[in-house]
């Protein structure tokens, strides 16, 4: 996973850094809120921040309020790095759009289990994205009938945008995805099957069955 850090302290990024590294991620490192606002910005951004509530430029809070009112970036999942532990402060955190928190100094363990909640949310939201467009490609090769259909009062022929007449089985089949099977209705039953059966001396019943 690739992970944006944020921290003006030298000693807690590269410490945070170096325990993500050693879990196999791939970390973006700033020193301030502005470079981590144009990190999360960039076309190739990671999919977590660990943001610094207090820094240089932009605050870790405004951070994430920001890109909560970005739609690429709604999915980013942000954990607040702080020192307050403070019900209100927490409360500011959650309100702005942090997913979670972790306290200074960081607990390697508590670091390690909350970031594997976040890996999870992270995973189901890049499943999710990919069965989403998956979903509007299919519907982007469903074939609809729209508009007004000229066709012919006698034959029944349709005719398309080139001025052809096809059968209209034939044009349904090209313009959509229905199939088609064939029968008799009771109507041309008596009125067309059975007086030619007739004429060939075979006496078929008035209506036909099923």
């Amino acid at each position: 996973m690739r992970i944006l850090i944020a921290d003006d302290d030298d000693v807690t990024r590269l410490a945070l850094g170096a325990a993500l590294a050693r879990r196999g991620h791939e970390v973006v490192s700033t020193a301030d809120g502005d470079e981590a606002w144009q990190a999360l910005q960039a076309p190739d951004g990671p999919g977590l921040a660990i943001l610094d509530w207090m820094m240089p430029g932009l605050d870790g809070v405004e951070v994430c309020r920001r890109a909560r009112a970005v739609p690429g970036l709604r999915g980013l999942y942000v954990i607040l790095l702080t020192s307050r532990g403070g019900k209100d402060d927490l409360l500011e955190g959650l309100r702005a759009g942090a997913n979670d928190y972790i306290t200074k100094p960081f607990d390697p363990d508590e670091l390690q289990a909350r970031l594997h909640v976040a890996a999870q949310v992270v995973q189901l939201q890049a499943e999710l994205a990919a069965r989403v467009r998956e979903l509007e490609a299919a519907l982007g090769q469903v074939k609809q009938l729209q508009g007004l259909l000229p066709i012919c009062s006698y034959c029944k022929k349709v005719r398309d945008d080139r001025n052809y007449w096809h059968q209209v089985e034939h044009y349904i089949h090209a313009h959509s995805e229905a199939r088609f099977s064939h029968g008799v209705c009771p109507d041309c039953w008596d009125a067309v099957v059975r007086p030619e059966a007739l004429s060939c001396g075979i006496d078929l019943p008035e209506r036909a069955e099923g």
